[in-house]
């Protein structure tokens, strides 16, 4: 009897150890791992007109993040070597937007000032940023929540809640016709300290389309 059961519990942990490992999603042959490049002449016309300084165009993925809007929609944002990440949103298979994100700045929160940071430096009607005004674009005078799932280089998966709002500002360009602002507060539940990570992430960013992305 004994040898039955050790026998099925050995059969049930070398299962759950052979189970396959969640795949990271694909979008425009863009993948964990992999690398693009973003047009040079586009990144060169922009960037005077934009925050991001030194926009490199040969980019390395570094993690994938997926976000599930609603039952159709969902985001897939790759994370790059340059400190920016290239977002994708899907609406089914049909892609509606591409923006390319740069990380302007990160600060941690620390417990105490987590509600008062959600309660007054996400969602505003307007946000100042480098002398530069910009008008809330999405809706609503409190954030907007997603949960991420990012997939990492190492095989790892981990899951964070970000508390959102967009802005924008005009720009008088074909090229650029404005830039965007994203501000998010965001905490990730860390198991060694059985607490939660939480950072406050402001980065700024501007549409591409499909024909500036090439994959390598």
């Amino acid at each position: 009897m004994l040898n039955t059961l050790k026998k099925i519990f050995a059969f049930k942990n070398s299962s759950a150890s052979s189970a396959p490992a969640p795949l990271p999603p694909q979008v425009l042959g863009l993948k964990l791992g992999g690398s693009f490049t973003i047009d040079a002449l586009k990144l060169k016309l922009a960037e005077p007109m934009l925050t991001i300084e030194g926009a490199a165009s040969d980019h390395i993925i570094e993690a994938v993040g997926e976000v599930q809007l609603d039952p159709q929609r969902k985001l897939l944002r790759f994370y790059t070597d340059d400190e920016g990440l290239l977002q994708i949103q899907l609406f089914g298979e049909h892609i509606e937007e591409i923006i390319l994100w740069y990380f302007y700045d990160v600060k941690a929160i620390s417990t105490p000032q987590w509600s008062k940071v959600l309660n007054n430096q996400v969602a505003k009607s307007h946000y100042a940023l480098e002398d530069q005004t910009f008008t809330q674009f999405w809706e609503g005078n409190t954030p907007v929540v997603l949960t991420e799932k990012t997939y990492h280089l190492d095989g790892s998966v981990s899951e964070t809640d970000q508390f959102c709002m967009a802005y924008t500002r005009e720009i008088d360009s074909q090229q650029c016709p404005r830039e965007l602002l994203l501000i998010s507060a965001e905490e990730k539940y860390n198991s060694v300290t059985n607490d939660f990570d939480r950072e406050l992430v402001r980065s700024t960013g501007f549409a591409l389309s499909k024909t500036d992305i090439q994959d390598n």
